[in-house]
């Protein structure tokens, strides 16, 4: 029997690979896009493709799971990509979290970089202080924390584009403070 758009499904479920080969043609456009939606931004060592091919091999492992007409295939094969996807997602995600703890503990400091990064540490909190309240909040919330200019802005009722001149100007004046600090010491 040779497999085309009435029994492709039928075909697929007695492991007919022509069967593959036609849902791969049909459906390739749709499990990739829905793919790279997900990994698009994240697409190191050709994660898309490696989870591509991963959504087809799904499939025609768990065909005989599925019941249905085509349009139910096709709803099917989406949530197969989407979910295959937010695996790899999560298995990149747990990759890097362990290659940025490894790359912490080989790359350990020695006792007088550890103090000079402290001190650093100390004189920029000397020059925030300086800054207004506001912009040392603006500072302390977007350096330290890590909080987008975005969320800042919603929690002191400013604009994003206030928080933004906020933290340039901010930058503009720690730097000059940094300067002027640097020539007296000379």
């Amino acid at each position: 029997m040779k497999c085309n758009e009435e029994n492709y499904i039928k075909c697929l479920k007695r492991r007919k690979e022509d069967a593959l080969e036609f849902i791969v043609d049909k459906y390739l456009g749709l499990v990739k896009g829905t793919v790279y939606k997900v990994l698009g931004p994240r697409d190191k060592d050709c994660a898309v493709e490696e989870c591509v091919n991963d959504v087809f091999l799904a499939i025609w492992n768990n065909v005989n799971q599925f019941e249905g007409n085509e349009e139910e295939f096709k709803k099917w094969i989406y949530k197969i990509s989407k979910y295959q996807a937010i695996d790899y997602y999560r298995k990149l995600t747990k990759r890097e979290e362990v290659s940025l703890e490894t790359d912490f503990l080989v790359g350990s400091k020695s006792t007088e970089d550890e103090f000079m990064i402290n001190e650093n540490k100390k004189e920029l909190i000397d020059l925030i202080n300086t800054l207004s309240p506001v912009d040392r909040k603006i500072f302390t919330m977007k350096f330290f924390l890590g909080i987008k200019s975005e969320e800042i802005a919603n929690q002191l009722g400013l604009t994003r584009t206030a928080v933004d001149n906020r933290v340039f100007r901010g930058k503009k004046k720690l730097k000059q403070q940094v300067k002027t600090t640097r020539l007296g010491e000379i």
